[in-house]
């Protein structure tokens, strides 16, 4: 402080604790002194140091008293979790009777144990995943990869159907799910999947878009990770497998459009490393083969453009050798397969029939719109969901064959052009 230290009410041989220059209210400030010499008396604030004139000592005397009992400990706030201790000091009790009545062990009453669970409910306790880790207890966490470019789940309905019915599933049943999207590096996906088992964040896995001689099983089942299947069916895989009948799928597609009197079929389909995109092609030739039909097969990516660039070629053959519809693998290739005739000059579907093999609202929305196979993929999460529970609870499903699909007729199917 500047001046003259006797204005201030200090003795130049000691040290000050309260000024009030330049304010216009008393400004509080408990500070620890050291005193040359000083007179205590019985009220701790009644202290006399050396030097201190009797203004300043009036000021304070007027203070509150410092408390002298201990405050109680803080309790948590924001940022932090309410722990077992936290329970036991707001109840007086100790910490292992606490551990005892929220894991369900002897050594506690039922009144005990009652009053700890209601204290748990209202203070926000939950159980530590890392600690019941640690038990061998089960996470409540089922891990799902995605090895699919990010950019494609923006678009493909597929894939937020099925974690829509996921998720009910897991809510209804208390647990969580761990998704990661890695982009097309299905390599990386198995890795993903043994780390997580190995840190103990899961109980199991779901194993989406099965490929054509995929490595990923024997890895699943060498690591003993429970794992559903969405695919086969498989002879060597004991775990439970969700299939689907694609060649059924196929053979309703395939008589829909023969029953309109067509016999010039394409069919553009996805990559054919998934195990599902094979099986679609091979029941299109088979259907269309028994009744006397013709197929040209093009393989696609799940893109828009790819669609619309082989569309294009297949319209640009001779009229008596091109075809009169064509079959693709998804709504939004068959959105582009549209566009793409209808810059070729052509209508839809008085000289060409379109139909779509996955049905969205998106088939709805075209004009003119889609006929599609309609799969319940809602169905298709919760039926993953409630399979893989029931294995980490020690039931095996097996293989479990999927609804078939339904054709949904719309306006993009008419008779064949002559």
């Amino acid at each position: 402080m500047g001046g003259d230290p006797q204005s201030n009410g200090l003795h130049p041989g000691g040290l000050g604790a309260y000024g009030t220059h330049g304010c216009s209210d008393l400004v509080r400030v408990q500070v620890t002194i050291a005193v040359p010499s000083m007179r205590l008396a019985r009220d701790p604030r009644d202290f006399r140091p050396v030097g201190i004139g009797p203004r300043t000592l009036n000021r304070i005397s007027r203070l509150p008293a410092v408390p002298t009992t201990t405050p109680d400990p803080p309790r948590p706030g924001v940022g932090s979790r309410v722990t077992i201790a936290d329970i036991a000091r707001d109840l007086g009790i100790s910490k292992a009777a606490v551990s005892y009545a929220l894991t369900g062990r002897p050594g506690v009453g039922h009144e005990t144990r009652q009053r700890v669970l209601a204290a748990a409910e209202q203070m926000g306790w939950y159980p530590s995943s890392s600690a019941r880790a640690l038990t061998g207890a089960e996470t409540g966490v089922v891990g799902l990869v995605l090895s699919r470019p990010p950019e494609l789940l923006t678009f493909e309905t597929f894939f937020v159907h099925l974690l829509a019915g996921l998720e009910q599933v897991l809510a209804e049943r208390g647990s969580s799910l761990l998704l990661r999207v890695i982009g097309d590096h299905p390599q990386e996906e198995v890795a993903t999947y043994r780390r997580w088992w190995g840190e103990r964040r899961i109980d199991g896995v779901i194993l989406l878009d099965e490929r054509y001689r995929d490595p990923r099983l024997d890895q699943i089942r060498e690591a003993m990770i429970p794992a559903v299947l969405c695919g086969g069916p498989l002879r060597d895989w004991t775990m439970p497998a969700l299939w689907t009948d694609h060649g059924a799928d196929a053979d309703l597609a395939v008589a829909h459009l023969h029953a309109l009197g067509h016999r010039r079929l394409a069919h553009v389909s996805g990559p054919t490393e998934f195990v599902h995109e094979r099986a679609r092609r091979r029941g299109v030739r088979r259907a269309a083969t028994k009744r006397g039909m013709t197929v040209r097969t093009v393989e696609g990516a799940y893109t828009g453009p790819d669609a619309a660039r082989h569309t294009t070629r297949l319209l640009v053959a001779d009229p008596d050798e091109r075809p009169t519809a064509i079959v693709y693998g998804s709504d939004v290739m068959a959105a582009s397969g549209l566009a793409a005739a209808v810059e070729a000059g052509l209508r839809v579907p008085d000289d060409l029939s379109l139909l779509s093999w996955d049905d969205s609202q998106l088939a709805t929305l075209m004009r003119p719109s889609v006929t599609a196979l309609r799969r319940d993929n809602l169905g298709y999460g919760v039926l993953a969901g409630h399979t893989l529970l029931d294995l980490v609870e020690g039931r095996n499903r097996g293989l479990v064959q999927l609804p078939a699909s339904d054709l949904v007729v719309r306006d993009s199917t008419g008779p064949a052009p002559r």
